[in-house]
């Protein structure tokens, strides 16, 4: 078995953990000793063992003089958990491979240099772009100390987000609409705007069939308008934290509170400063759900980094019929905003068209 073998091995651990680990990175790590496999262990949760911790208690003493395949380089600093450097060098390992290097400051390279002058054979960069994509949104969380945002729209053939009234259920299918579910499902808080609230009363919870975690609701609600009777309040099944001005109304924010909200006053409501706010609460994903002015918010700042739109086979028309983004916009194609196409999907009759920001 070749070195991107094991290392694909140990990205398949890190991925059936994924979602579920913020604010930690989803890691995967396998122990192979003359072509056998003796451990495999996945990080499952923040605060509970390191892939590396469980891979090499599952090969026990046979670790010794074997090779580990890292999906993230084994931290030397002491968090929640003690360092994963120092297992491996007490369990005598021979060989150290790793996919990527770790941007954290308190890792950084270090637990490289801890492994390497303990005499450990280290080699890094085995299947990096896929242990990259993974790990993307750890390493914007930590560069940024803000969330990764992805934004989601459903649209007609001609970009058309509802008709002219405003009518919109539904665009897509009941197959994009599941598919969104595990969209949300997959984000550690939802982000609407008091606009969408009104018209729609949604619950934002992820409704699958085999159950799934329900993301934070997030609300931005300038002048706390949102009725208490409505869903995102009543509903227990998410945390919901709305964000309003500083001169919202205070007998409203008693209500809410009473039922459960989390309500944060900012000085000026502004996307720059809720993202602030999210990344001080650990929030690593954000999936916004939203009106078009909404995303215009977030476009005008380039405060986002995926771009999910579901395209149904379908022609509205009209003029005035909304897309996807509101606002001025650019007054020349040189002010476009430039993506990637990242993946391209059918799903049911629709497309499921996935793009990032260069």
């Amino acid at each position: 078995m070749n070195e991107e073998h094991y290392m694909n091995l140990a990205l398949s651990l890190a991925e059936s953990a994924a979602y579920q680990t913020t604010p930690n990175p989803p890691v995967g790590a396998v122990v192979v000793k003359d072509g056998r496999i003796l451990g495999m262990g996945a990080h499952l949760k923040a605060g509970e063992a390191h892939a590396e911790v469980n891979a090499l208690e599952q090969a026990g003493d046979a670790a010794k003089d074997a090779d580990i395949y890292v999906t993230l380089e084994p931290c030397a600093h002491f968090g929640k958990t003690p360092p994963c450097a120092d297992l491996i060098i007490e369990k005598g390992l021979r060989r150290v491979f790793i996919a990527a290097i770790d941007p954290n400051p308190l890792v950084g390279g270090k637990g490289i240099e801890k492994l390497q002058a303990a005499g450990i054979e280290v080699k890094t960069g085995i299947c990096e772009q896929k242990a990259t994509e993974l790990l993307t949104p750890f390493f914007h969380f930590i560069q940024t100390k803000r969330p990764y945002v992805t934004i989601k729209t459903a649209v007609t053939a001609d970009g058309k987000t509802a008709a002219h009234t405003g009518h919109s259920r539904w665009i897509t299918s009941d197959a994009a609409r599941e598919d969104v579910h595990l969209l949300r499902s997959r984000h550690d808080a939802i982000l609407t705007g008091i606009g969408t609230v009104l018209l729609d009363n949604p619950l934002l919870t992820s409704r699958l069939p085999q159950g799934g975690k329900n993301p934070i609701r997030i609300l931005l609600d300038t002048h706390l308008r949102v009725p208490v009777d409505f869903h995102i309040i009543q509903n227990k099944e998410a945390k919901t934290i709305i964000f309003c001005a500083s001169d919202a109304q205070t007998k409203k924010q008693r209500a809410l509170e009473d039922e459960g909200v989390t309500i944060i006053r900012l000085p000026y409501m502004a996307i720059d400063a809720v993202l602030d706010e999210l990344g001080k609460m650990n929030i690593m994903t954000l999936f916004v759900e939203a009106g078009a002015e909404m995303n215009a918010s977030f476009l005008d700042i380039g405060a986002f980094n995926r771009l999910v739109m579901y395209m149904a086979p379908k022609l509205i028309g009209g003029k005035s019929a909304p897309s996807s983004f509101g606002g001025l916009g650019g007054s020349s194609m040189d002010e476009a905003l430039d993506l990637d196409f990242v993946s391209i999907d059918k799903i049911g009759p629709d497309l499921k068209i996935v793009m990032g920001k260069r």
